[in-house]
């Protein structure tokens, strides 16, 4: 075990974001001891031109557990429904339970303005539980509550996908993990998504998502002169920690500045 992060939870909206945006760096922190949650807040039923939403949710939970058991981590959905998701106290409380339960050191996200409703969302969502979760008058009212923790978790936003905005504006990133010796695992834990294929053909018009993948990991390895890395944004607002922990046992690259 890591005797400098212990656990990591990596939240994303539907199964298969987090391994886009950050299978890398969850592959080789659990290689450095650390424990990897991963959780999504909504099922993925709305991820199919052909089954239905109870069929397409069930083979996306099974996908997503696959993916995780690769890197030796834990896979949950908060079980809402796709592009239904709104900012409430209802999701609010289901995130906060989760980040409570889980008591991560490290957090990982979506990129706030990332380019679709349910990304920016669970970015707020997981921001507003990572602030809440200590606070010990704040009830989730879910079956059997976890303790509140005991301080605020550092939290780290991902690329956009693609590396863009919501507007198609190239991602900024404030700095970037080396993920080349284990670029591999991250696509074996996208081929797990099988029943992505087809959906993001005829939604997204990604044929090949697994080479969708590699080419922005590269283009993003190119800034930093490595041959494959993911980009981050760390949250420094008050009262979040703004020392970047994860270069203590990451690959971490900053850019140069201009």
């Amino acid at each position: 075990m890591s005797d400098v992060i212990n656990r990591v939870l990596a939240v994303g909206a539907h199964p298969d974001d987090v391994e886009f945006i950050a299978g890398g760096t969850l592959t080789l922190l659990s290689k450095a001891g650390v424990k990897v949650y991963i959780a999504t807040i909504c099922t993925g039923d709305m991820g199919s031109m052909t089954r239905g939403p109870r069929e397409i949710a069930q083979v996306r939970f099974r996908e997503a557990s696959q993916s995780a058991e690769i890197i030796g981590a834990t896979y949950e959905s908060l079980g809402e429904s796709d592009l239904k998701l709104t900012f409430n106290n209802s999701t609010r409380m289901k995130v906060v339970e989760l980040v409570r339960r889980v008591k991560p050191d490290v957090v990982f996200t979506h990129y706030p303005r990332d380019y679709m409703p349910d990304h920016q969302i669970t970015a707020d969502l997981v921001w507003d539980a990572c602030f809440n979760a200590p606070i010990p008058n704040y009830y989730t009212n879910q079956p059997n509550p976890s303790d509140p923790i005991d301080k605020i978790p550092y939290l780290f936003y991902g690329d956009g996908i693609e590396g863009l905005d919501r507007f198609g504006s190239r991602v900024s990133v404030e700095f970037y993990v080396d993920i080349s010796s284990v670029i591999e695992i991250k696509e074996e834990m996208l081929k797990r998504h099988e029943s992505q294929r087809s959906w993001l053909k005829a939604q997204h018009g990604m044929d090949q998502y697994i080479l969708t993948m590699r080419r922005w990991s590269s283009e993003r390895g190119k800034e930093v002169n490595v041959e494959f890395a993911e980009g981050f944004i760390q949250h420094k607002g008050h009262p979040f920690p703004r020392d970047n922990i994860l270069e203590k046992i990451l690959p971490v690259i900053y850019p140069r500045k201009k």
